[in-house]
C-alpha cells in the first residue's frame, strides 16, 4: 500500500518535495488563478445571496428541466446501465477552478483510471457561476485524456445560472425557454430583477469547446447508475442543499425498488465538520432506510475527505464521506471538533489533510500574508498543538512532545474560532493557494459481489508523487 499522512510524512507531500510536478506544463498560459474574493468574483456569485435572502427558483427549475429530460426520451427513471460484473469508477468532488490545484490532481486521476468504468463529478463542475462558456477550460481541458464517460452531480456554483452550463454539457439539453420563474411579491420581485443571466456563447463555440470529444448524454439532473454489483444514486441539492418533492419521490422509487447495494452521490453531504446536517433529513431518512440497502453517502461541496463510518441502531454501518477535495481551495480540516455523534465518535473519524497538517499549512499563510514569521508552525508543532486540545495523541509520527511558548501562541491566534463563523467563515478562500503542498484529494471505488472497496488518494502537487498519489485512506465494505 502507498504511504500515507497518517502513518508517514511523505505523504503530506510536506518532505521530498523538489518542486511542482509536471501537471505545470499542462496547464494553458491563458489560465489565471481564481481569486475568490475579488469584487468581479463576489458579483458574478451574487446569485447564491439572492436565492439564500430574496428566493430561490431553483426547485422550478428543476422541475422543468426533468421534463425536458422526459421529453428527450429520458430512461425511465433516469436508470443507466454502465456495466456487468465487477466495476469500478473516479469519484472527483469540487474541481472547477481551471487553474494550477485543478491541473495538480489530474495526473493522480490518469495513475488510477486504468480499468475504470466510468467517472463522477461530485459537486460543482464549474466555478464560480457554471456558466455554459466557462467548460472549456474548467472540464474539457484539464479532462480531455481522461477517455471514460464522466457523469457529473450539480453543485450550488452550477446552479447559478440556472444549470443551463450543466444541462447543455453534461446532459445534452437546452432549454428554449431561458426564463426562470420568480413568481409575485416583493421578495421575489427583488431577486427576479437583481439575478445575473450569464451569455450564451454561439453553437459554433460551444461545439468547439468539445474538440471532438463524443457527448455522452447523462439523462437529467439526477439519476441512477446500475453497475454491476451495484446501484449508484445521485441526488442535485440545488443553491441551498434542498431537493423538491419530485426528486424526493424519484429518490424513494430509486432506492425502494431494486434490492442492491446502493451508494448516494450528493452534492451536499450529509455529514461534516462534526455536524450531522438538519437540511439533509429527507434525504437520510432514505439512506438510513434497511430496505434501500445503502452502504454509503458521499457528498462533495466542501473541499477536503472526510469519513464517519456512522453505526445505526441495530448494528448497521453507513460510511458518511466528504470527497470535495478534487480541485478548488482547501477547506481547513484543523477546525473539525473532535468527534463526538450518535453512531460515530472521534476515534472512528478519519480526514485528510490531518487537522495538525491542515493547522501547519494555514500558519505558513498567515505568517506569509500578515509577514509574522512566528506564526509558522511545523506539522509535528501543530499536530502536538491540536492533540492537547483535544486530549489526545498526536496523529503525525515523531510528533513534538514539547512546545515552546513561541508555538502555543501561535496555535491559538491561528484557530480562534469554529470554521465557518466570523473571521473564519472567509479564511479558506482568502488563502486560496497553488502550490505544494495542495492537499487535494479523489477517490476510487472498486466492487465487486462479495465487498465494495473504497481509497481516498491525496494529492499534493509535488513532483515526486504525481503519478503515484499515496493512499490517505482505505475501507471495505462487505456486500453480504
Amino acid at each position: 500500500m502507498a504511504p500515507s499522512s497518517r502513518t508517514s510524512a511523505a505523504g503530506a507531500g510536506w518532505e521530498q518535495c523538489s518542486g511542482c510536478g509536471a501537471w505545470k506544463d499542462d496547464v494553458p498560459s491563458d489560465a489565471k488563478p481564481l481569486s475568490w474574493l475579488r469584487p468581479g468574483t463576489l458579483w458574478r456569485s451574487r446569485n447564491d445571496v439572492i436565492a439564500r435572502r430574496f428566493h430561490d427558483p431553483v426547485d422550478h427549475a428543476r422541475v422543468r428541466w426533468v421534463k425536458l429530460a422526459r421529453e428527450r426520451g429520458a430512461p425511465e427513471d433516469f436508470i443507466v446501465q454502465r456495466a456487468q460484473g465487477d466495476v469500478s469508477f473516479l469519484v472527483v468532488g469540487d474541481p472547477g477552478e481551471g487553474d494550477d490545484s485543478q491541473y495538480a490532481v489530474v495526473p493522480g486521476l490518469l495513475s488510477q483510471a486504468e480499468g475504470i468504468d466510468f467517472t463522477v463529478i461530485c459537486s460543482d463542475l464549474i466555478y464560480p457561476t457554471g456558466d455554459i462558456g466557462d467548460y472549456e477550460e474548467r472540464f474539457y481541458r484539464p479532462y480531455r485524456k481522461l477517455t471514460a464517460p464522466i457523469f457529473g452531480i450539480p453543485g450550488n456554483h452550477d446552479w447559478y445560472d440556472g444549470l443551463h452550463g450543466f444541462m447543455h454539457h453534461i446532459c445534452g439539453i437546452d432549454d428554449p425557454d431561458a426564463a426562470l420563474d420568480f413568481g409575485s411579491g416583493i421578495r421575489k420581485t427583488i431577486a427576479q430583477r437583481t439575478w445575473r443571466l450569464s451569455k450564451r456563447p454561439t453553437d459554433a463555440e460551444l461545439e468547439a469547446m468539445r474538440g471532438g470529444r463524443e457527448r455522452f448524454a447523462q439523462p437529467g439532473p439526477y439519476i441512477a447508475i446500475d453497475a454491476g454489483p451495484l446501484r449508484i444514486v445521485t441526488v442535485d441539492t440545488g443553491i441551498q442543499g434542498n431537493i423538491d418533492p419530485d426528486q424526493a419521490a424519484w429518490l424513494e422509487r430509486v432506492s425502494l425498488s431494486d434490492p442492491k447495494p446502493k451508494i448516494l452521490l450528493t452534492g451536499k453531504p450529509i455529514y461534516v465538520d462534526g455536524v450531522h446536517k438538519a437540511e439533509q433529513a429527507t434525504v437520510d431518512k432514505i439512506v438510513t432506510n434497511p430496505a434501500a440497502n445503502y452502504v454509503a453517502a458521499i457528498g462533495g461541496d466542501i473541499h477536503n475527505y472526510q469519513r464517519y463510518p456512522v453505526t445505526l441502531p441495530g448494528g448497521r454501518t453507513i460510511q458518511y464521506v466528504v470527497s470535495g477535495g478534487g480541485g478548488a481551495f482547501m477547506h481547513a480540516t484543523h477546525q473539525i471538533p473532535a468527534i463526538d455523534l450518535p453512531g460515530v465518535t472521534e476515534d472512528d473519524f478519519r480526514c485528510y489533510p490531518l487537522r495538525g497538517d491542515s493547522l501547519a499549512r494555514y500558519s505558513q499563510l498567515y505568517a506569509k500574508k500578515l509577514r509574522q514569521k512566528w506564526l509558522k508552525l511545523t506539522p509535528d508543532e501543530a499536530s502536538t498543538y491540536l492533540a492537547r486540545q483535544m486530549h489526545r495523541k498526536p496523529t503525525r509520527p515523531g510528533a513534538e512532545t514539547r512546545l515552546t511558548r513561541r508555538a502555543e501562541w501561535a496555535g491559538k491566534a491561528i484557530q480562534p474560532l469554529p470554521a465557518g463563523k466570523g473571521f473564519q467563515r472567509f479564511v479558506s478562500e482568502a488563502f486560496d493557494w497553488n502550490d505544494p503542498p495542495m492537499f487535494k484529494s479523489f477517490l476510487r471505488i472498486d466492487a465487486t459481489e462479495a465487498e465494495v472497496r473504497v481509497r481516498c488518494f491525496g494529492v499534493s502537487g509535488c513532483r515526486e508523487a504525481e503519478h503515484a498519489p499515496p493512499v490517505e485512506d482505505e475501507f471495505t465494505i462487505p456486500l453480504n
